[in-house]
């Protein structure tokens, strides 16, 4: 568009099935409905909006400007559109949304194109009536409160978080391995480092021989990675730091390989493998390398009598009913939730698990950014012993895989502990199982605006004995857990005494497992046969 011209940009419509506003359903209509629903993107007096219509007219209070609202996709033809409100005083906050119904999937992914071109193009490009150019937001800005931003690049501009992470040599290590050793992948290739931190992983890069590494660092740690990439002259020349999100940052030219360390604890939390994505899109030429090029969450039940003890133990303050005079068990049932709303953060024996793991793959070539906003595991196992259950254990491992040699950084117990330990959801009601029988559940993760998840986990056991297919389930426990408040327990593995009927093997046998994405889809990804539950660092 020519900004000189004065002309608006062109108007484009889409026809839905339906349009409402969220949590009401007075003004909707369906596709049998002889009135359709038009969606219109124009740009009036300078402000760029998705307007609606029906029969013409215009449906007073659903028009959204798009500049200072978010879409998210509910299903493969519904989605949900927030807008942005600010009043006097006050902070903005997201809190008008209307749900779109579209008539078919192609029509769905047209708009959802659509839109974003429009917050792309249209948004930076638009006169205003003052004259003023419309500021534009990142995708990142869109989706994370800036508070919560305004800490995390606070923490990892500091040289001593840093120091912390690069003194897990299980990480750091496996990382220069997974480099150097495939050098073939890296040599006379362009590089970009997503997050790049002290600037190691860039460094690492130059090493095994790349053309150039731009490595993108948005916390104050940039300057530091400039300071120590400097005075490693022999690699310096080859390095280019720019300070700044992946979301927002422009690069000179396409990258051959991108490489980062986005994981947090149960692998997404922090969110950054959302902007690992979007670097992805933004960054690579077809065909391009990823380090790490695959992600599995790994979970298995539990039974652990002191950690459930622990935690109960700690909502006892809140039973006091004369604290300097002051009754405090009013209080008490919203502590003992609250304390067992926290994951634990620790690192555990292996023979505490229940059952052999399952995983979660998460394809890191082919997923997409919004595929992270919700995660939705299903959990079937099959109970190894007779115990009482106390909840899910997480931990998780990613996949280096290079043209020259595969390998996996895994956090699982019983392996070398690492900074990011493992986690475990620990259930208020435990439930009980016998060796053998099957147990059930769901691990559902929503992404929040504080870059973490709101987990919702459930676990069922069926009965068991002669008439369990009339039985049903007998017992269900669930929780609801904030990945952002943790209870870091981060205890070394304890010495426990076997449960009675618990067969002396491990239940968990640490073994590599090589992967070739070429070969396999996500769908036999899953299907890892149940001996191999958890790769070694080679």
């Amino acid at each position: 568009m020519d900004d000189s011209s004065g002309l608006k940009p062109k108007e484009l419509e889409f026809t839905l099935a339906a349009v409402s506003q969220f949590s009401s359903s007075s003004l909707s209509s369906s596709s049998s409905s002889s009135s359709s629903v038009i969606a219109r993107f124009s740009a009036d007096s300078g402000v760029a909006e998705l307007r609606f219509h029906r029969d013409s007219e215009f449906i007073d209070g659903f028009n959204v400007d798009i500049g200072t609202s978010q879409l998210f996709k509910l299903g493969p033809v519904q989605s949900l559109c927030v807008s942005e409100i600010s009043g006097a005083g006050k902070e903005k906050s997201y809190s008008r949304a209307v749900t779109i119904q579209f008539r078919n999937e192609d029509e769905s992914r047209d708009f959802h194109s659509a839109f974003e071109q429009w917050q792309k193009d249209v948004i930076q490009g638009i006169h205003l009536p003052n004259g003023a150019i419309a500021a534009s937001k990142s995708k990142f800005d869109y989706k994370i409160e800036p508070s919560s931003a305004k800490m995390y690049f606070h923490y990892y501009g500091q040289l001593l978080h840093q120091q912390n992470m690069l003194q897990d040599y299980v990480r750091t290590g496996t990382y220069y391995a997974a480099v150097i050793e495939n050098r073939v992948d890296f040599t006379g290739r362009v590089v970009v480092d997503v997050g790049a931190g002290s600037g190691i992983l860039s460094l690492f890069a130059a090493q095994a021989g790349a053309k150039h590494v731009y490595a993108v660092e948005a916390s104050e740690m940039a300057e530091y990675a400039r300071k120590l990439i400097a005075g490693n002259p022999a690699l310096a020349q080859r390095i280019t730091v720019i300070k700044g999100k992946v979301e927002e940052v422009e690069l000179a030219e396409k990258a051959d390989i991108l490489i980062s360390e986005p994981m947090g604890t149960l692998l997404v939390n922090e969110r950054m493998l959302e902007s690992y994505i979007i670097a992805r899109d933004r960054f690579l030429v077809p065909n391009a390398k990823m380090f790490p090029s695959i992600g599995r969450i790994h979970m298995a039940p539990f039974s652990d009598e002191y950690l459930f003890v622990e935690i109960k133990l700690q909502a006892l303050f809140w039973q006091q009913q004369n604290y300097y005079g002051v009754d405090l068990t009013p209080l008490y049932g919203s502590a003992f939730q609250g304390y067992f709303s926290q994951p634990v953060v620790d690192a555990f024996d292996p023979r505490l698990l229940v059952s052999p793991p399952l995983c979660h793959v998460i394809d890191f070539n082919e997923i997409k950014e919004e595929d992270l906003f919700e995660i939705d595991i299903p959990l079937k196992f099959i109970a190894s012993v007779g115990t009482r259950v106390h909840g899910l254990a997480c931990w998780f491992d990613v996949l280096f895989n290079g043209s020259a040699v595969q390998r996996w950084l895994t956090t699982a117990p019983g392996a070398p502990t690492t900074h990011w330990y493992q986690i475990r959801c620990v259930l208020s009601q435990p439930i009980y199982v016998m060796a053998g029988q099957e147990i059930t559940g769901r691990l559902h993760m929503i992404a929040h605006n504080a870059q973490s998840y709101t987990m919702y986990l459930s676990l069922s056991a069926k009965m068991w004995g002669p008439g369990a297919v009339q039985g049903g389930i007998l017992q269900t426990a669930s929780g609801k857990l904030d990945l952002k408040e943790p209870y870091y327990r981060m205890s070394q593995p304890q010495s426990y005494t076997m449960a009675q009927d618990q067969q002396p093997q491990q239940l968990l046998q640490a073994q590599a497992i090589p992967i070739h994405t070429e070969d396999l889809d996500e769908a036999e990804l899953l299907q890892q046969p149940s001996e191999n539950t958890g790769p070694q660092l080679q």
